[in-house]
């Protein structure tokens, strides 16, 4: 059985892994991590990693990126591994990152979604056929409540694209006034409105044609789907960086 410490656990995505794993007989959250001590059912759950009693093999992030130090802290201390399911990081925090996977496993990804992990393979074929003569626009949607523009799943597809054109074009983030000639970029573009769970449009605009590569994710259960299966299979992993490439085959 595998214990898993869920910080967010009182958040939406939380609710999700909580409905999703009650059931499973390879999995256990033993314990969370909230704003406030408390419990949620008979799940203990802690203001912060410090007054953890559990011993957890693997947490699952689904809070924020304000609390990946004492979070990578804790986690180095109690030798768990970690997937990351937050967005948002700064360079620092991911400096951080980079450097807690010399101690122990972390997994993370912008995106838990089997379908999306598949467009970003999808888009990297189109890239390697069209690239050179088409330019790529990005577009992505969520709620109102999402914190960060553009989502790290626009970012992750737009990073996809421009390893296979070996990272020369620049990013550009929205447009306004007279922004110029199209030329060697990718942009990307975000919208935020209502409950809309996350949708993503890669355009390859090239002369009289149009490919469009498209996900929508109706339910956040998707990525609570996703995280669970990492949290699986990253358990007893030894140190290192993970993605969902690694679970997937890609």
């Amino acid at each position: 059985m595998i214990k898993v410490l869920l910080s967010g656990i009182c958040g939406k995505m939380g609710a999700n892994i909580l409905e999703l794993t009650k059931n499973d007989e390879q999995i256990k959250i033993v314990g969370g991590i909230d704003l406030n001590d408390g419990k949620v059912g008979d799940i203990p759950v802690y203001s912060c990693f410090d007054k953890v009693q559990e011993k957890p093999d693997v947490i699952i992030d689904f809070s924020s990126p304000k609390i990946i130090e004492s979070e990578l802290n804790y986690a180095k201390k109690v030798k768990a591994a970690v997937v990351l399911a937050t967005t948002g990081y700064t360079a620092e925090d991911l400096q951080k990152i980079e450097k807690a996977s010399e101690q122990i496993a972390v997994f993370r990804t912008a995106n838990f979604s089997l379908g999306v992990n598949l467009l970003v393979k999808l888009v990297k074929q189109a890239t390697a056929v069209l690239g050179e003569n088409f330019d790529i626009e990005i577009i992505e949607k969520h709620h109102n409540q999402k914190v960060d523009a553009p989502s790290g799943t626009a970012i992750m597809l737009a990073d996809g694209a421009n390893e296979v054109l070996n990272g020369e074009r620049d990013y550009i983030y929205g447009r306004e006034g007279a922004c110029g000639r199209r030329g060697n970029e990718i942009a990307m573009h975000a919208i935020r409105g209502g409950t809309i769970v996350g949708e993503h449009d890669v355009l390859f605009c090239g002369e009289d044609e149009i490919i469009t590569l498209s996900h929508s994710a109706r339910s956040k259960k998707v990525f609570a789907t996703g995280a669970i299966k990492a949290a699986k299979w990253v358990a007893n992993k030894p140190a290192g960086k993970y993605d969902m490439t690694n679970v997937l085959n890609f």
